[in-house]
């Protein structure tokens, strides 16, 4: 009988659990999630710059290389994290449409 009081005076809401609370307390603004995005796409770029320029160093210049390539790569496909989010980011990534380039994306990395 409460819950149909509930329902006839607009009142149904349920009790937020404490998930609901703590996804609630972390999520992030919208021009957060840019400045984000934008901070950490420039590190990514940034990052394979270097990497580039400093292939050409002797002796070491490979392993420096590809070092600094890969966390550069990482930093700007992170980067769209904050746009989208990671689970809907991993849905999209693995479709059916995207999965051999995801997955060739992963190994070469």
């Amino acid at each position: 009988m409460d819950k149909l009081r509930r329902v006839l005076s607009g009142h149904d809401a349920e009790e937020p659990s404490g998930l609901a609370e703590v996804i609630d307390a972390t999520s992030l603004g919208w021009g957060t999630r840019v400045k984000g995005f934008i901070a950490c796409f420039a590190i990514g770029c940034l990052c394979s710059l270097l990497g580039s320029c400093l292939l050409w160093v002797p002796r070491k210049g490979l392993m420096i290389f590809a070092v600094f390539y890969t966390l550069g790569n990482i930093a700007s496909i992170g980067s769209t994290l904050f746009l989208m989010g990671p689970m809907k980011q991993l849905k999209r990534m693995f479709e059916p449409t995207r999965l051999i380039a995801t997955i060739v994306m992963l190994v070469s990395i």
